[in-house]
């Protein structure tokens, strides 16, 4: 969206499309997150699973 595009939308649709945006952020950063931990688990768990136990 253009400045000019902004400049036709009023305060309270910018406030609610700032709301959306910053909903979709959170929502995104959490499962970034997610997917990381779920890749270091995976890398820990093929990492360990070729560890020889000497006990």
């Amino acid at each position: 969206m253009r400045t000019s595009e902004l400049e036709t939308i009023g305060d309270a649709e910018l406030v609610e499309e700032l709301s959306v945006l910053t909903t979709q952020t959170a929502r995104m950063r959490a499962r970034m997150s997610d997917i990381i931990e779920e890749l270091d688990r995976r890398r820990n768990h093929t990492t360990n699973s070729h560890v020889v136990k000497s006990w």
